[in-house]
């Protein structure tokens, strides 16, 4: 299954942070970024451009291939979405 399979197929759980079960906080884009954060360690920046109303992450797509189908979920719970048009991670403000 490929990611984009992987984020399709919790379209239907996408912004319903309430249903997350153990919370990194309780704001649903700080969770999502801890959980990127232990997912791909890193010390440079998530969050690098924003245009309107969107924000793109520097997680590689690529570098997901070791989350779980769960931890997926979570952030398409979180608003994390695959972004087809910059071949990465975005999500809405």
């Amino acid at each position: 299954m490929t990611l984009k399979e992987r984020f399709d197929q919790f379209e239907n759980e996408f912004l319903r942070f309430e249903r997350v079960e153990n919370k990194l906080s309780n704001r649903a884009d700080v969770h999502a970024f801890i959980l990127l954060d232990r997912l791909v360690p890193g010390d440079d920046d998530i969050l690098v451009d924003a245009r309107h109303d969107e924000v793109f992450l520097s997680i590689a797509p690529e570098q997901l291939e070791i989350a779980s189908d769960e931890q997926i979920r979570d952030l398409v719970r979180c608003g994390i979405r695959l972004d087809d048009s910059e071949d990465g991670l975005a999500m809405f403000v």
